[in-house]
């Protein structure tokens, strides 16, 4: 399966022209939501500085793409279900009297032949407007809600979001950024990874993919295949056949200066098990580093549990243990190309990205509009 790239000039989804809103109130309530392949989740937030506070938030895993990958179709028992939470995301929104909102739909609904007969089921049964977004915004906006947590050392960056249906990855180099400026650069690229000439030190992207495989879709891809120390290893160099085409795989890197930034259930609960935690904390995983020493023992720790003992484990929890190998198989790909002692975990994401995006263009935020 050939990773899905940009092939031209309009490859890039383009801003559609609306007539002007009236400005923003600083204290107004901003939402974002992701229904992707697994999931579906939402944040609620207010400005607050330069950053924001969270007021409300909603998280379950629907299964959207249940089935996805062998009929090309949304199954009617994935959409009803995700109907179901959206009904309950449009009693929240309406309950905070929520005016500016992003609700956008990824993988899935991309690759769905009757993505289209969905979102109108979806208006059609809860009002909401789902949005479906192109690989290219997925991936900046899982950039900009990473930005925070860029080092002001890093010089080469690769931020990596693991997805239920697809995984991007973008490769940034901030080397020409001073380095207080350099999460702020980060911060910019909302607007673009393809910027015209900006007053601002820019950062630069030098190339992003979408490997069009995520948790769910590439365990589908190995059902089949009964042992599951041998699934895990093929999934993993599966997904590393898929990084072929993307710039950075075969370049020599320095690892000084380097940062991988890494954002998923994936990541935060190889993080959370490294920790032991038992209780999920988001102040304690948020931001923590990991080497990749570190992160190939908890992989062979979940090995060692097999099937049965991951279910059982407090540490990995109930919606996340059917899908945990897959995400550990694309995470152990990519310490194998790009080793380092610098992961950084971000319990954020696509949501975030949103959030930021919408609040950083209204100029609410103390240090934007970026």
């Amino acid at each position: 399966m050939a990773p899905r790239r940009p092939t031209g000039a309009g490859a890039f989804p383009k801003a559609v022209a609306t007539s002007a809103p009236p400005p923003p109130d600083p204290a107004s309530l901003y939402a974002a939501l992701d229904l992707g392949t697994n999931s579906c989740r939402m944040l609620i937030a207010q400005p607050k500085g330069n950053q924001f506070h969270v007021v409300d938030s909603f998280s379950k895993s629907v299964q959207l793409g249940t089935g996805l990958e062998s009929s090309g179709r949304l199954s009617r028992a994935s959409m009803a279900r995700t109907v179901q939470a959206l009904r309950i995301c449009k009693g929240k929104l309406e309950k905070h009297s929520v005016a500016r909102m992003r609700l956008v739909a990824t993988e899935a609904c991309r690759r769905a032949t009757n993505a289209r007969e969905f979102i109108r089921m979806v208006k059609r049964e809860t009002g909401l407007a789902l949005e479906i977004i192109e690989p290219e915004e997925e991936a900046r906006l899982a950039v900009v809600s990473c930005a925070p947590l860029v080092s002001t050392r890093t010089q080469q960056l690769l931020v990596v979001d693991i997805g239920g249906g697809s995984t991007e990855l973008v490769w940034i180099d901030i080397s020409a950024v001073p380095r207080a400026e350099r999460p702020r650069a980060i911060m910019r690229l909302h607007a673009g990874f393809h910027m015209a000439d900006s007053p601002f030190p820019a950062a630069r992207v030098v190339d992003w993919i979408s490997v069009p495989l995520g948790v769910a879709t590439l365990r589908e891809q190995f059902d089949d295949v009964e042992d599951d120390a041998a699934r895990f290893a093929l999934m993993s160099w599966f997904f590393e056949e898929n990084l072929a085409e993307f710039a950075p795989y075969s370049a020599v890197q320095e690892t000084e200066g380097f940062q991988i930034i890494g954002t998923s259930g994936t990541v935060t609960t190889v993080a959370a098990s490294h920790l032991g935690l038992r209780r999920y904390d988001r102040t304690k995983v948020d931001g923590l580093r990991m080497t990749t020493a570190q992160i190939d023992a908890v992989i062979r720790s979940y090995l060692d549990l097999g099937p049965a003992g991951r279910r059982a484990d407090p540490r990995i929890g109930r919606d996340r243990h059917a899908l945990i190998m897959s995400g550990a198989a694309i995470l152990q790909a990519l310490m194998r190309v790009w080793p380092t002692d610098r992961l950084s975990v971000a319990d954020r994401g696509l949501r975030e990205g949103l959030l930021y995006a919408q609040m950083s263009a209204d100029g609410v935020l103390e240090d934007g509009p970026f």
